[in-house]
């Protein structure tokens, strides 16, 4: 890419300084004695004290020579290079026709003749097909051209008429123009092998055709095979034969409808419409005629006006009609550049129309905010917030293309792909944004300055934070009215009280990950975030509210997180913390525990993960101190025993101080993975198994030193450390708290033995093995019991003395005949 511009560059200075085609096929042929001279009494004197040899001008006794340009190899990496989707084509011609016809408009002014009238004084764009012959016609009444402009303009390249226009109007305007029929015409080409420019020009008497192939040399005449224009100009495009797709309506609409569609005059297409039209047949004219003359002798006779009789026939019978093509002229930019206009003359009807045509969404937008910025770069814009997340939002959210916001420059459309523009997290954002002063190459398909899209990008983020912080304002404002019951408080409309939390069923996964990405707004975001607690029942709460309702000398934010409410609100984590009246935030979505790894902080408050080791709590007392320090130091040779029994699957045994009900619990270190995050990681689908086991965090063993079972455990490993049956106890114990917590034991195998073994002790079971069946004895009773005893006889069987043979057969006839 870097190559393809530097190439394109040179080709600019080739175009601006006639500098030959070097870089391309060179003609070895050519001899540089013939080369014009150039006069260099313009080289001016070699500045003093400077080296004649080493100075920028030419040598004494030198000849300078023009660069030679192969115009035909120029104008094909010209047309080739610079544009690199064919569909520009359309969007330049209509750009230059908008600028032509707003150049009239500001000539008219002051002087109203100059728009002459009639059809001619009508600022319109038409475009039509001559399908048999493969030819494009668009036509304008612009302020056209002359000879020499059509020379100047299009037989220079890179001619900007639109720029000289605008230095000679500087002083006596404001006029922002970007078409020119400069490299922007030239686009043409992709899509056509020849070219035809009719223009007629009000201080020209004669009209013109400029014609050319793009094969270094045009030509210009007279125009005498087609109609007067009158004034403006009309292009026909002779499509190459691998272009045809643009000799279609529908394609012509879309390229219109995506490019032009804000242009500032209406863009008109002929197509054909089918029409009823009446069916003239010459019997049911003779009929009527005939009819006609009958009443009038009737009338004659006797005087009586029968015209009512005859309107009522006429209504009866429907007159027959037919289906038949005809031509007319289709308006395809209908919607206005509303954001144009001051917000206060715009009604919410026209905002949610512009929506609509947009973001080509059937709903109406939850909210939008229509501003104009200044400054450095400036640009209007308006920007919606959609009802319901874009399809496939978040599942291919890593994909470069980003088509939410759409990039204008003089309501010409530029691109939609706009990464650069609008942080991903908030590429949900629809809209549009115009620049009149936006840099961009030549092409327009590339912006050229990125400290432009930087700032853009900055106040488009800092609006749409504020639009979403309003919503939210707007909740809490409607919260604090229900909670104080006043009915006359002022508060907002109930689609404004339950706007935020519309959007953060739809986008909240989308904040969280701008926690993850902005750092620049991630305080601003994490105002914004909303969770369940210990104390928000089935409401939301926010991280104000809790800071706002935290306990004296509070220091921490404490969270755990799981699968779901009911989990993390039972898990052993948050005991001591929901005894104490501490609120504890439950994090369910899988995306918390990555977004609690980039938020360490809010308002001056630490984050705590309570399932995390050294859990601290702000209020100790001296007293629950010595009683914490007893603890540890009566249980201290549990604590080695076990800790030597569990070998490697643990770190540690302590203490807990996090307890109250439950006998143990196991934790994980301050920097490594809760059982919630192995839960994730482990559900991914092309998770590395070897990685995933380099990654999991060392655990620790924390024990309840009140709890029964604790306390008996440890009088057994006094009695007897190297009982058997002890520490196939102490491991049940720490695998079943591996359970609780949410991870997996290493081998489920094991485990699930020792568990049989307990539980069949308790049964009274003295093995577990299982005996073997006797297959001899077996098989020898399955073969007594399938024997069949044959008895041999000769004589014939008897029929029982009352069998009725007729009878029998008729009944076994008649059920036959059922089935």
């Amino acid at each position: 890419m870097k190559g393809r511009r530097f190439f394109l560059t040179i080709c600019v200075f080739a175009l601006a300084f006639n500098i030959p085609a070097a870089f391309g096929d060179l003609d070895a042929s050519v001899d540089m004695t013939h080369m014009p001279k150039v006069d260099n009494a313009m080289s001016g004197s070699v500045p003093s004290g400077t080296d004649a040899a080493s100075a920028r001008g030419v040598r004494a006794g030198g000849q300078e020579y023009a660069f030679q340009a192969e115009v035909s190899r120029l104008m094909d990496i010209l047309i080739n290079s610079l544009y690199s989707n064919k569909d520009v084509f359309l969007r330049e011609i209509i750009s230059n026709a908008a600028d032509a016809l707003d150049k009239i408009r500001f000539l008219s002014l002051t002087d109203k003749s100059m728009l002459g009238e009639g059809e001619t004084s009508k600022l319109e764009i038409k475009i039509s097909l001559d399908k048999e012959k493969r030819i494009l016609l668009i036509r304008d009444r612009g302020v056209g051209m002359t000879k020499d402009e059509l020379i100047k303009n299009l037989g220079t390249i890179a001619k900007s008429g639109t720029s000289a226009f605008l230095e000679n109007m500087q002083k006596g305007g404001d006029v922002n123009l970007i078409g020119q029929f400069g490299v922007g015409f030239y686009s043409v080409y992709l899509v056509a092998d020849y070219v035809e420019v009719v223009s007629k020009n009000n201080d020209d008497d004669k009209q013109y055709i400029w014609s050319s192939t793009a094969d270094g040399s045009f030509s210009i005449s007279e125009d005498t095979e087609n109609e007067p224009l009158g004034r403006g100009t009309l292009i026909k495009l002779h499509l190459k034969e691998e272009a045809q797709e643009y000799a279609q309506e529908a394609k012509l609409k879309e390229l219109v409808t995506k490019y032009s569609e804000f242009t500032n005059f209406p863009i008109y297409l002929l197509t054909e419409k089918e029409v009823d039209v009446p069916i003239e047949d010459a019997e049911t004219k003779d009929e009527e005629a005939d009819v006609a003359a009958a009443g009038e002798d009737d009338s004659e006779e006797d005087g009586v006006d029968d015209e009512s009789e005859e309107e009522g026939a006429d209504e009866e019978k429907a007159p027959a009609t037919r289906k038949e093509k005809r031509p007319d002229w289709e308006l395809l930019n209908d919607n206005k550049a509303i954001w144009l206009r001051k917000p206060s003359e715009v009604t919410e009807e026209e905002y949610t129309k512009f929506y609509k045509a947009v973001s080509k969404d059937y709903a109406e937008p939850l909210t939008h905010v229509h501003f104009r910025a200044e400054g450095d770069v400036e640009f209007r814009s308006i920007l919606y917030i959609p009802k319901n997340s874009p399809y496939e939002f978040y599942d291919k959210y890593y994909e470069k293309s980003q088509h939410g916001l759409k990039l204008y420059v003089r309501r010409v459309f530029i691109s939609d792909d706009m990464t650069e523009l609008i942080p991903r997290y908030l590429s949900f954002v629809r809209g549009i944004v115009d620049s009149d002063s936006l840099p961009l190459n030549v092409s327009r398909e590339m912006l050229q300055q990125e400290a432009a899209l930087k700032t853009i990008k900055k106040k488009i983020v800092r609006k749409v934070l504020d639009l979403i912080r309003k919503m939210a304002d707007n909740e809490k404002k409607c919260k604090d009215a229900d909670e104080a019951g006043d009915e006359e408080a002022e508060r907002p409309g109930p689609e404004e009280c339950s706007a935020y939390g519309a959007f953060w069923g739809q986008f909240g996964r989308a904040l969280k990950l701008g926690i993850i990405e902005d750092t620049t707004n991630r305080v601003r975001l994490a105002k914004l975030l909303r969770f369940h607690s210990s104390r928000s029942g089935d409401q939301l709460r926010t991280l104000d509210e809790y800071v706002a309702g935290m306990k004296e000398g509070q220091k921490s934010i404490y969270w755990v997180a799981g699968s779901s409410k009911e989990d993390v609100a039972a898990s052993p984590f948050v005991e001591v913390l929901l005894r104490k009246g501490y609120e504890v935030i439950y994090f369910t979505d899988v995306l918390d525990e990555y977004v609690m790894g980039h938020l360490l902080e809010f308002d001056d408050k630490k984050f705590a993960n309570a399932s995390k080791e050294d859990l601290k709590l702000s209020d100790k007392d001296e007293k629950e101190v010595k009683k914490d320090k007893a603890a540890k130091e009566a249980f201290r040779e549990l604590t080695k025993w076990w800790t030597k029994t569990l070998g490697d699957k643990v770190t540690a045994v302590k203490v807990s101080k996090r307890l109250t009900t439950t006998p143990v619990v196991v934790v994980t270190d301050k920097y490594g993975q809760s059982a919630n995050m192995e839960r994730i990681m482990k559900a991914q689908a092309f998770q590395d198994p070897s990685k995933a086991a380099m990654s999991r965090s060392k655990k620790a063993l924390e024990i309840n030193p009140r709890h029964p079972l604790i306390v008996a455990l440890r009088e057994r490993v006094a009695a007897d450390p190297d009982d058997a049956t002890t520490a196939v106890l102490a491991t049940i114990i720490f695998e079943t708290a591996l359970l609780e917590g949410g991870f997996t034991p290493d081998d489920p195998k094991s485990f699930s033995k020792r568990l049989y073994g307990v539980v069949g002790e308790k049964l009274g079971t003295t093995s577990m093995e299982v005996e073997e069946e006797q297959e001899a004895e077996s098989a020898d009773a399955a073969e007594e019991n399938d024997d069949v005893s044959i008895v041999d006889t000769d004589e014939e069987p008897q029929m029982p003395p009352d069998f009725d043979i007729e009878s029998f057969m008729k009944t076994h006839k008649e059920g036959k005949d059922e089935l």
